[in-house]
């Protein structure tokens, strides 16, 4: 079984066709979910994903690129969305400095102000990263400590950027561009992370993994990422899946497959 670690499926092109998509998914093996807002407004409506699907579940938080209409002010307004039992993580939160949509210096205030919640509420981050390794880690590397874990979404960075995510505990995940032909760098770093801090994902419905590169991606070519990385890794799929599924739920505080539900905001 595999788990989609990282898909916005409030994005409006799923808006005709998402219970389909959710179907294919799962018929492909997809027993999990977790959809990352970027504001206000797409936390509310993964939000209500969740009740729709209840094998999804949601993040919520600031994405960089949101930072032209949100500022800290919003925080509280985060805080409260994160109190809903469905919601798994602070995400997705980070720095850009690709987009730039605000300056460095208020997009690393928010990020700040964010990690502090997820420590204030014990709940893992999401981080995304744009041209601005360096700073992210180092933020992380500051926040460091017993009550901040989270994942590197959709890494591309170099093996000494993973290696300084791992020291501090956090999880390394890979979507499409590890299966692109000209990322055999990244391929490697893939090969290089540890079993128990791996997960995978679609960041759907961007970067679709090749060779249906360019297309609408979706969760359940979360399994063309584990194939690449089988691969490179030298394991079987089945065993990329088992681990990268157990992982997902270890980070997030999900319950195994097959046994009752729990409460999501119990960790320990």
């Amino acid at each position: 079984m595999l788990f989609d670690s990282h898909c916005h499926l409030f994005d409006e092109r799923f808006r005709d066709d998402l219970p389909a998509v959710v179907e294919r998914a799962r018929q492909a093996g997809v027993e999990g979910f977790v959809v990352p807002a970027v504001d206000l407004a797409t936390a509310e409506e993964a939000i209500r994903l969740t009740r729709q699907f209840p094998d999804v579940y949601a993040a919520v938080g600031l994405h960089p690129e949101s930072l032209n209409t949100h500022t800290v002010a919003d925080i509280p307004a985060v805080r409260a969305l994160a109190e809903d039992a469905k919601v798994v993580a602070i995400g997705e939160i980070g720095l850009d400095y690709y987009w730039n949509t605000a300056p460095p210096d208020v997009q690393q205030a928010v990020l700040r102000a964010q990690l502090c919640l997820a420590k204030e509420l014990g709940l893992p981050v999401i981080i995304h990263n744009r041209d601005a390794t360096e700073d992210t880690v180092r933020l992380l590397e500051e926040e460091a400590g017993p009550t901040l874990c989270g994942v590197m979404h959709c890494f591309s960075a170099d093996w000494e950027a993973a290696a300084r995510c791992l020291a501090i505990g956090f999880y390394i995940s890979f979507g499409g561009p590890v299966t692109f032909k000209r990322n055999e760098e990244l391929r490697q770093v893939a090969a290089r992370v540890p079993a128990d801090r791996l997960l995978i994902e679609t960041d759907s419905p961007y970067l679709s993994p090749h060779p249906l590169r360019g297309k609408r991606n979706e969760p359940e070519r979360v399994r063309l990422v584990a194939e690449t990385l089988a691969q490179v890794r030298g394991e079987t799929v089945a065993q990329v899946a088992a681990q990268t599924t157990a992982n997902a739920r270890r980070l997030f505080a999900l319950p195994a497959t097959g046994t009752d539900e729990e409460d999501t905001k119990s960790r320990g």
